[in-house]
């Protein structure tokens, strides 16, 4: 009897799965589905036993700075920024612009100890340099909150549908290498599977790089122009968005370019070397536009494989893209070495970051990414000129005064909660970890069950 494959093929035929969720819902049945997580602090999502997969991952949150005090005890509030207007005098709340980049995403397979996974949270979905843009891809999207739309640390939600399977445990983390507390909600959907996966499983990777900037040897010429075009016969100079020993297939890359000439960022080449390759690679493209699936520059569009995320005409110096290989995965038996040039020949100078997705075999890479300050992105800065203070009036004095007690009573307030949602978050996190190993041994006892009856 043929068997349908494929998507939604699979979706024809009964299989013997469990499915289930870690997520921040409030556990005293009240409406607080968000968890704090405190500067410094690493707090674990998800941690499950296997066999079994990661199916869906959706996530939003919010950094907010409080410059002054509000007038409404933060006790009594429901949610957790009250998004009133500042200039109303009820609150003064500012978004923490950088924080997307300040947040780290890592996941664990099995019982390894350094992450397969680790990007800033931010860029892992496709929101790159704390920039907000919405897209729709079919493994990925950003849904950014329209008033915030091109915004730095702009409201939005992610999600994430990549398949990650793992064998004996899966760890989902987050760690907030901010010096402020963020809230965060989340959703991490999973199967559970009742044998072990096969031999040849491949494991979801991800890794966050940035050249702060390229290295270009004529940024101050023209792109397209005649002295541009010097021949570039080895790529040793290119970008390079991934690189890794094992056996796999790459499946896609976001990419962020901080542009600075001001006329094309995109006239470099894709290159990618697989396996023995010297030269040329396996694949050797034409120019950036087209490795995004794109011609004659970058439209504005946001198709399942490749688009626009953040359009350079809407924020000028900015260009966000991605290119997913789903359909067309780029296999690898040994290594594989993932490469654009950076203006033909690598004349320009520009920033880039970038996210690359693949599948390989354990162990993973051992893989990192740079501390905080190297990971900030590169914002334009507005002028601020400040006055010093002209002789007070009495009056004046005393509503100076004011504000600083009234200042000093929402802080001892607002830490005081703080440290009451910190306690609360700690018990959540365990809690989640014994509903995980619940559903699995309730799993396991009714696959027996199953099999003794057969």
């Amino acid at each position: 009897m043929p068997q349908a494959t494929g998507l939604l093929g699979d979706l024809t035929q009964a299989r013997r799965g469990r499915s289930a969720r870690a997520s921040s819902f409030d556990q005293t049945g009240r409406n607080r589905d968000n968890w704090l997580i405190m500067p410094g602090e690493q707090r674990t999502l998800a941690d499950i036993e296997g066999p079994g997969f990661i199916t869906h991952i959706w996530m939003t949150q919010s950094c907010r700075i409080q410059p002054g005090p509000g007038q409404i005890d933060p006790n009594v509030v429901g949610v957790p920024m009250l998004e009133i207007h500042n200039a109303l005098g009820v609150s003064w709340e500012v978004v923490d612009p950088d924080y997307y980049r300040k947040v780290v995403l890592k996941m664990y397979w099995d019982d390894q100890e350094t992450p397969s996974v680790i990007a800033p949270l931010g860029d892992f979905f496709g929101l790159m340099n704390s920039l907000s843009g919405s897209y729709e891809s079919l493994p990925l999207s950003v849904s950014a909150k329209e008033p915030e739309l091109h915004t730095f640390g702009g409201s939005a939600a992610f999600n994430s549908y990549f398949r990650m399977p793992f064998g004996k445990r899966a760890r989902i983390v987050v760690e907030n290498q901010n010096d402020i507390p963020y809230l965060q909600y989340f959703y991490i959907d999973y199967e559970l599977a009742p044998e072990p996966l096969p031999e040849d499983t491949v494991y979801f990777h991800a890794h966050w790089r940035r050249a702060l900037p390229n290295t270009g040897w004529g940024p101050d010429l023209q792109a397209n122009s005649i002295e541009t075009t010097l021949p570039n016969l080895d790529g040793k100079d290119n970008y390079v968005a991934l690189e890794t020993e094992g056996r796999g297939h790459y499946v896609g890359t976001t990419l962020a370019v901080r542009h600075f000439q001001g006329s094309w960022w995109g006239e470099g080449d894709d290159m990618i070397f697989i396996d023995d390759d010297t030269w040329p690679p396996s694949l050797h493209g034409t120019g950036m536009e087209d490795y995004f699936g794109h011609a004659w520059g970058m439209q504005r569009n946001a198709y399942l494989f490749n688009g626009t995320i953040v359009h350079e005409e809407d924020v000028p110096g900015f260009h966000h893209s991605y290119r997913f290989h789903l359909a067309d995965p780029i296999r690898f038996e040994k290594r594989i070495k993932v490469t654009f040039e950076h203006g033909h020949g690598n004349h320009l100078s520009d920033e880039w970051s970038s996210t690359a997705y693949w599948y390989q075999t354990l162990p993973s890479p051992t893989l990192s990414i740079p501390d905080v300050a190297e990971r900030l992105p590169l914002r334009p800065i507005d002028r601020v000129i400040q006055a010093p203070l002209p002789e007070l009036t009495e009056d004046q004095r005393e509503a100076r005064d004011a504000a600083a007690a009234r200042m000093r009573d929402f802080l001892a307030k607002r830490d005081a909660l703080r440290e009451e949602r910190r306690a609360q978050v700690d018990q959540w996190e365990a809690s989640n970890a014994e509903i995980a190993q619940d559903v699995r041994r309730r799993f396991d006892a009714s696959v027996t069950a199953t099999g003794k009856e057969a």
